[in-house]
């Protein structure tokens, strides 16, 4: 054998035979640079091949190497055979052609099929599903296949699927898990495996209780970062440790002499740790070849043309000393059975643990699968809060705004199809604990409920319940009964359950809404208040003294006093202040002159508040509202019925309650199944109809987000209860806390509250009904509490009044006791009792002074009047008048114009 100095020198020693190992390479790398696919680096390597075929037949030849595709592989075996010219070849192919010029370093189906047989039953699979992408790759499952012991008779369960061509798995990846299997052999090619992993991860098959192995020799070059996290066990094969310096150092010369070659247009041909299973395969042909050259010391190569017969006389020699030579190359030992095939060789197992890549076993064609683990990693218990790249299941419904299909003019997959709520929460939430995830649609819309006929869970509870999902999220409520069997979060949102009912009708105008601005109770109290101030100024006229006036002006002492507080008249005094409209009777004294300004304070509050009210009232439209609460709609004054969501959690709340009105509202929807609904859109639909009169029971979330999209529903009453969202989880799940604590971090930063503002206000038309109900609502009539201020001002002046007049009427009969020197007495008693006799309006005077004669008075008279018409100044003092006389303070008008006329009688006496 030769390792180490020898292959690295023979290999580079012979410049012309290794410029078709870098040919290769550089078709290899040409493909990748470029962009190509599978297929035109085949194309490409196929060319390449040919043309140097066609250069070197010609002239000097000493090995063929290659092609790879069945279809070319025949004609290039016709000539090698023909010619006798050794062809090497480093692909598998599947046409099993034993022709004697061919040597395969590719290992034998047989014993690579061998290698998995074995590590299936070290791990002791007895149910498993075969996943492989193309009928040329069955070869390799030829001991699997026949794994079955006949002799035992072990039950070994297989499941064999092939993946379709498109690039689009996850329809055959969900009918393997729909299947309920948990392990499988996966066998594909370089190129499909990270998409095929990925799209695994994404229905859900990469949890703690999946099992891989993959098949593929190049499995060390997978970048398994997004599922080395998911819990999964995955387990691989490799034939070289990219991380030997031996690997690094042929690495490092193959880049420098493909850019010598390339004159430097391919720089790093080969990425660091990228060395494939098929280039290492390259480099050991051309080492084992040139090692059998070296050996057998031929130097000439062969001298043939297609035109003549000629054979190559060592072609024979060659193909006999290399399928018995043995040696170790960068996959291994190198060697070949009695039929030419490489059987015996040696791998390393590899399982993807969360720190990269570790070998745990080997195997040999001599000693089978041995486990060769020396530092066994602590496995993470089952139950840890570590999210950290796991993927996970997340069970959701189509209930806006929660979880909606994406409005797009392309075709959408995975994820990317769903949008709402609750799928931007899981976003978030992703993001913050580093794990991925896949939406499943719940497809009947059941959130889940105790089916008592059954004994059974149903819906989204009886799949959390099972495992066949990890989490779920929508409109779905923590329940006590839902608490018992599953696991739920925070809330990430509070509701209640309250009534979407129609919008509130208009109501026609009523005849008499001039009387709306007030209360009963207040026209009440302000009839109240006009009876007893117009009967104060009454009796306060009566008290007081300046009230009775002189109804003779001319005469200084008369016999009696006229009143203008009549009954009528203080009654119409008090009317035309209501009415602002005023009237001919002013007050004299202080105490009526003090209740009238209190009682045109309060009627000047009064009518402004009327005023102000009554506008309200004409400009605010009336709304009927058939029902305002739940108690309205349990007793069903207008024939509405109601129902909620069969099932949901609002009809277990009302089946549940010990409350007798709900009791009562669960005994009419029991009896009545046809009121229920299978979603809350249906409910919608059948409130919105005009054919019945139906109010629909729901989430007040839900009814918000409908209300903000339907302007012809609305929120009838307040909330029955108090409840929340959560994120359901299988019980006693280690992830609850995590999830729980991120949620609250939401809450307190205000995202939840963004998100739901953007999903119930902006999105998907929301916000359309916003500003509907700006200029509705019912104005409301005042009440005593709103205006009982201005009667408590009202009675405090009118009980000043009275305490003011029967002052006056006190300092008035005191006076005039003295004056006329009788008793204040009996003074004081006859005052009193004609007050309260209630005679009239006409007071007789009972102390008349002496008035002297005719002639004198008519003298004094005309020389008033001489005096007021010469305009004289020196005025003659008249005797003082009496008490009884006040004509000079009245100002009532009826007074005014009988002392006019005496004047103007006087007057016309003087010119005549």
């Amino acid at each position: 054998m030769t390792r180490a100095n020898g292959p690295g020198r023979a290999a580079l020693s012979h410049g012309g035979h290794v410029a078709l190992l870098f040919l290769a390479v550089i078709s290899k790398m040409h493909s990748r640079q470029t962009g190509e696919g599978p297929e035109e680096d085949r194309q490409f390597h196929r060319v390449a091949t040919f043309l140097l075929w066609q250069t070197e037949i010609s002239m000097n030849v000493m090995g063929i190497f290659g092609p790879i595709h069945r279809n070319s592989l025949q004609h290039v075996q016709s000539l090698a055979d023909y010619i006798e010219m050794p062809q090497i070849i480093t692909e598998f192919i599947e046409t099993q052609n034993r022709n004697w010029s061919v040597i395969n370093l590719y290992p034998s189906h047989i014993a690579y099929s061998q290698v998995f047989s074995d590590i299936i039953k070290f791990k002791g699979w007895t149910d498993f599903t075969i996943i492989y992408e193309g009928a040329e790759l069955l070869p390799f499952l030829d001991n699997i296949l026949t794994m079955q012991n006949l002799i035992t008779d072990e039950s070994i369960i297989m499941n064999v699927v092939q993946l379709p061509d498109s690039n689009d798995y996850r329809p055959h990846l969900k009918s393997i898990k729909m299947s309920g299997s948990t392990n499988y052999l996966l066998i594909t090619g370089r190129e499909n495996l990270p998409e095929i992993l990925l799209q695994a991860q994404q229905v859900g098959i990469m949890s703690n209780e999946h099992s891989f192995i993959i098949m593929n020799p190049d499995f060390q070059t997978v970048d398994m970062e997004l599922f080395k996290h998911g819990g999964s066990n995955i387990t691989g094969i490799r034939f070289f440790d990219q991380n030997s310096e031996t690997i690094k150092n042929i690495v490092k010369a193959l880049n420098e002499k493909i850019s010598e070659l390339s004159e430097g247009n391919i720089e790093n041909a080969i990425p660091e740790f990228g060395l494939s299973f098929n280039l290492a395969l390259i480099y050991d042909s051309i080492l084992l070849y040139t090692s059998a050259l070296n050996a057998i010391g031929i130097e000439e190569s062969a001298n043939i043309t297609c035109e003549n017969k000629e054979t190559w006389n060592f072609g024979s020699s060659i193909i006999n000393y290399v399928r018995t030579m043995d040696i170790d190359g960068l996959t291994g030992i190198i060697k070949f059975d009695e039929d030419g095939l490489r059987a015996d060789f040696e791998i390393d197992v590899l399982e993807v643990m969360s720190h990269g890549l570790e070998k745990v076993g080997t195997w040999t064609a001599d000693e089978g699968y041995a486990e060769s683990r020396i530092i066994i990693p602590q496995v993470e218990e089952e139950g840890s809060d570590s999210m950290k790249g796991k993927h996970f299941i997340i069970l959701t419904a189509l209930s806006a705004p929660y979880g909606m299909l994406k409005e797009s003019s392309s075709k959408l997959e995975g994820n990317s199809r769903y949008e709402g709520f609750g799928i931007e929460l899981i976003e978030e939430l992703a993001k913050m604990n580093e794990f991925n995830y896949t939406f499943d649609i719940q497809a009947d819309g059941v959130y889940g409920s105790f089916d008592t006929k059954a004994k059974k869970w149903t819906g989204m509870m009886a799949k959390i319940m099972e495992g066949t999902a990890d989490f779920a999220i929508t409109d779905l409520t923590i329940t006590s009964a839902r608490q018992k069997v599953v696991d739920f979060t925070s809330p990430f949102m509070n509701l209640g359950i309250t009534i979407l009912y129609k919008k509130p009708t208009k109501q026609p105008p009523d005849l008499f809404s001039f009387i709306s601005p007030f209360s009963l109770e207040v026209w009440g109290w302000l009839a109240g208040a006009y009876v007893g101030v117009s009967v104060l100024l009454f009796i306060l006229g009566r008290f007081a003294p300046e009230e009775w006036q002189n109804p003779y002006p001319c005469i200084e002492e008369p016999e009696t006093l006229d009143n203008q507080f009549t009954l009528a008249n203080a009654f119409w005094f008090t009317l035309g202040s209501v009415l602002t409209q005023g009237s001919e009777i002013a007050p004299i004294a202080v105490s009526t002159r003090m209740a009238g300004s209190m009682w045109w304070f309060f009627t000047l509050i009064m009518v402004s508040s009327y005023t102000a009210n009554l506008a309200a009232f004409l400009t605010v439209e009336s709304k009927f509202y058939a029902i305002k609460s739940v108690s309205d709609l349990a007793s069903n004054p207008y024939g509405v019925t109601y129902g909620a969501k069969k099932g949901g959690a609002t009809y277990s709340f009302f089946k549940e309650s010990d409350n007798l009105l709900y009791q009562k509202m669960y005994q009419y929807m029991d009896d009545h199944p046809e009121l229920m609904t299978s979603t809350n859109d249906e409910g919608l639909m059948r409130v919105k109809s005009e054919k019945e009169n139906y109010a629909f029971l729901m989430e007040s979330t839900s009814i918000e987000y409908m209300v903000e999209r339907n302007c012809d529903v609305s929120q009838v009453g307040g909330l029955l209860d108090n409840k929340g969202y959560g994120i359901a989880m299988k019980k006693n799940s280690p992830y609850r806390q995590p999830m729980s604590e991120s949620i609250l971090q939401l809450q307190e930063e205000g995202k939840l509250t963004r998100m739901k503002d953007k999903w119930w206000k902006e999105k998907r038309g929301g916000g359309a009904c916003s500003d509907d109900d700006a200029s509705s609502g019912d104005a409301q009539p005042l009440v005593l509490a709103n205006v009982g201020g201005v009667f408590i001002v009202l009675a405090a002046g009118s009980a000043m009044a009275v305490v003011c007049a029967f002052v006056e009427m006190i300092f008035d009969v005191w006076m005039i006791s003295r004056k006329n020197k009788v008793s204040f007495k009996e003074e004081i008693i006859a005052e009193l009792k004609f007050i309260l006799s209630f005679s009239g309006d006409t007071k007789p005077v009972r102390h008349r002074e002496s008035t002297g004669s005719k002639s004198s008075k008519k003298e004094e008279d005309e020389r008033s009047v001489d005096m007021e018409l010469n305009g004289d100044d020196n005025r003659i003092d008249h005797a003082p008048t009496p008490r009884s006389e006040r004509s000079s303070h009245s100002n009532h008008n009826v007074h005014s114009r009988r002392q006019s006329n005496a004047i103007q009688i006087a007057r016309m006496r003087k010119f005549t």
